[in-house]
């Protein structure tokens, strides 16, 4: 990280961590207390590193992470990707979340863990869980070069189970199918079955 980001990046700090400690006097706490005279500062620094995907440059992520393997035209999925991300809504966690990613390669394939990689770079920010399926799906399909890309999820979201309805046991699945996952019901199923 340059000295100018690492500037930037403590000025911001220093400003949120001022707002952080509006926000508590506001909810009626005594910012002065003991147990809340770091709150600001730490509340800004984790809420700088849970939406550092703004930052993050996926080709910057992905730099020496393709190989061509003209031969191989099946089926790649990574399951079991465990993200979370802030709602853009309420700010509420959405948690327990669980990504499957599928592709077929076209001529090239990424290094597996590049896949998490992605998943997690679109989750650090405020999201919605649809939404976080259609940029892994739009930056899988740059970076390899297939329109053939599955993204499923599923998770929990805070803002259902903590307040609101409060469903605890409420999960929600969302699918994002590009290329023949998009037509092609039997691809579907088997990404579906993992």
């Amino acid at each position: 990280m340059s000295e100018e980001v690492n500037e930037k990046t403590l000025l911001a700090r220093e400003e949120l961590a001022g707002h952080y400690k509006s926000i508590i006097n506001l909810l009626g706490e005594d910012v002065d207390r003991e147990g809340l005279l770091k709150t600001p500062e730490r509340v800004a620094k984790a809420m700088q590193f849970l939406t550092k995907g703004y930052h993050e440059d996926p080709a910057a992520v992905l730099r020496g992470a393709m190989f061509k393997e003209e031969d191989y035209k099946q089926m790649v999925i990574v399951k079991d990707i465990d993200i979370f991300s802030y709602c853009e809504h309420h700010m509420a966690l959405m948690y327990d979340m669980k990504v499957t990613v599928a592709y077929v390669p076209n001529g090239k394939v990424i290094g597996l863990s590049k896949i998490a990689r992605i998943a997690d770079m679109v989750s650090k920010r405020l999201q919605l869980q649809e939404r976080i399926g259609t940029d892994i799906a739009e930056i899988m399909q740059e970076i390899t070069g297939s329109d053939d890309v599955a993204v499923l999820i599923e998770g929990c979201h805070s803002c259902m189970t903590a307040r609101g309805i409060k469903k605890t046991a409420a999960k929600t699945l969302t699918t994002t199918f590009t290329g023949r996952f998009k037509t092609d019901a039997s691809l579907q199923m088997r990404v579906m079955m993992q």
